[in-house]
C-alpha cells in the first residue's frame, strides 16, 4: 500500500514498505497538493507516462497451480491528472480504456520487451467523463467512477456516492460521449453504502448461460444476511444475487474467463494487517438470481509483495487457451502509493 519509490525514499525495500504502512491509511485519503489543469469538454489530453519495470513479485504470495506472475510496471506522469485508476478494459491485446475515480477516461496501449513482458504504456490520453449536458462534472460526488464494462461500442460506467450505472454510446470517441439515463436494477440502489457501491461491472460471455448480460457487484454493501449486493441485468437469469464476503477483503473489480467463470479482484487494507490482494474464482454455473456465490482462492499476497491498492482487472485470452490477467492499482493521488500494472498468466484448463 505505501509508496516507497522515488517520491518517498531513495531505495525500495520490504523493510521500508513495512514502515510505510503506519502512514498508508492517511495515504488512502490524502490527495496530492497539486492543482491539475482541466481538459475542455470534447477534447483529449495526450500525456507522458514513465514506467519502471517490476521483474519479481517478491514476498511469499499464494498462487494456485497454473497461475504465474509474468511481470509488471510502475507508472508515473508529470501530469497531475494521472492516477486514481479504478477499472481497466482491453480492446484487444494491446489497447486499453479505463476510468479514474476523479472523473476521467484514460486510453492507451501497452508496450512489451523482446521477451513479451510488460515494458511500458504508450499513446496515453485523458478525457473528462461528461454529464448529460456535455459538461465536466463540477464535483467528485457526481464523477466518482469506480467500474467499467464494454458492450460493443458502448461503455457502461458505475459511479458511487451518487450511485448509478450509465452507458456512454461511443467508446471510440470517449472525449465527446455523454451518458444515458441510469440503468434499472432489481433493487433500490439506496441500499448501497456511500463509499461501497458498484466496484465491478462486467459483461458475461455471449455463449455463457448469462447470454451476454451485465453483472454488477458492489464493494462492501451488505444485505440482511451479511452478503454483498450484486445483480445480473438482462438475459435469461436476470435478478439480484449476492457474494459471500471472506475475511477483511473488499471486491474491487471482476472479469469473466473464457469458460464462463467469474474472477473477482479483492483488496484488503487495515492498519493491523496492511494491504492485501486476492483473486477468487466463482463458478459461472452458480451465477443466477437469488444465489449466494463463493469460490476458490487463486492468488493472495500482502505488503511484502509488489502490490498496492489493486482496483482493476481484465482478462486477455490467448490462442493456446491460456489467459493473461492484467491488474491495475489506484494510487489515490498520494505520494505514499503507486500506480501499478501487473500481469499474470492463467494456464488453459486441463482436459
Amino acid at each position: 500500500m505505501a509508496r516507497v519509490g522515488p517520491a518517498c525514499v531513495p531505495e525500495r525495500s520490504t523493510y521500508r514498505r513495512h514502515l510505510g504502512l503506519s502512514c498508508a491509511f492517511v495515504g488512502l485519503l490524502a490527495l496530492s497538493a497539486c492543482t491539475p489543469a482541466t481538459i475542455p469538454p470534447g477534447q483529449t489530453l495526450s500525456i507522458p507516462v514513465e514506467s519502471d519495470v517490476i521483474a519479481e513479485l517478491g514476498g511469499n504470495p499464494t498462487l494456485a497451480p497454473g497461475l504465474t506472475f509474468l511481470g509488471g510496471i510502475e507508472l508515473s506522469s508529470s501530469e497531475p491528472l494521472f492516477g486514481a485508476f479504478s477499472s481497466v478494459r482491453f480492446l484487444d491485446g494491446q489497447r486499453f480504456i479505463g476510468v479514474f475515480d476523479t472523473g476521467y477516461w484514460i486510453e492507451g496501449q501497452i508496450a512489451r520487451d523482446a521477451e513479451g513482458r510488460l515494458a511500458g504504456v504508450e499513446a496515453v490520453k485523458l478525457a473528462p467523463l461528461l454529464d448529460a449536458s456535455g459538461r465536466e462534472s463540477p464535483s467528485k460526488f457526481f464523477a466518482d467512477a469506480e467500474s467499467l464494462a464494454l458492450d460493443g461500442d458502448r461503455a457502461l460506467v458505475g459511479f458511487e456516492q451518487r450511485h448509478r450505472v450509465v452507458a456512454y454510446a461511443r467508446v471510440s470517441d470517449v472525449g465527446k460521449a455523454v451518458p444515458s439515463q441510469p440503468i434499472a436494477f432489481p433493487f433500490d440502489l439506496d441500499v448501497l453504502r456511500s463509499n461501497g457501491g458498484f466496484e465491478a461491472l462486467v459483461m458475461a460471455p455471449a455463449d455463457s448461460a448469462l447470454q451476454g448480460a451485465l453483472v454488477a457487484i458492489s464493494e462492501k454493501s451488505f444485505d440482511e444476511n451479511g452478503n454483498i449486493y450484486a445483480a445480473i441485468v438482462g438475459g435469461p437469469l436476470a435478478g439480484a444475487f449476492s457474494v459471500r464476503p471472506l475475511d477483511e477483503f473488499d471486491i474491487t473489480d471482476a472479469t469473466f474467463l473464457p469458460g464462463g467463470d467469474l474472477l473477482l479482484l479483492e483488496r484488503r487494507f487495515t492498519i493491523a494487517r496492511g494491504v492485501g490482494m486476492r483473486l477468487r474464482r466463482i463458478d459461472g454455473a452458480s451465477l443466477k438470481a437469488g444465489a449466494v456465490v463463493d469460490g476458490e482462492i487463486l492468488f493472495e499476497a500482502n505488503y511484502r509483495s509488489q502490490i498496492d491498492n489493486m482496483e482493476g482487472i481484465d482478462a486477455i485470452p490467448e490462442p493456446d487457451g491460456s489467459v493473461r490477467l492484467i491488474v491495475v492499482s489506484d494510487d489515490n493521488h498520494s505520494i505514499l502509493q503507486r500506480t501499478l500494472m501487473l500481469e499474470f498468466r492463467l494456464a488453459a484448463p486441463q482436459t
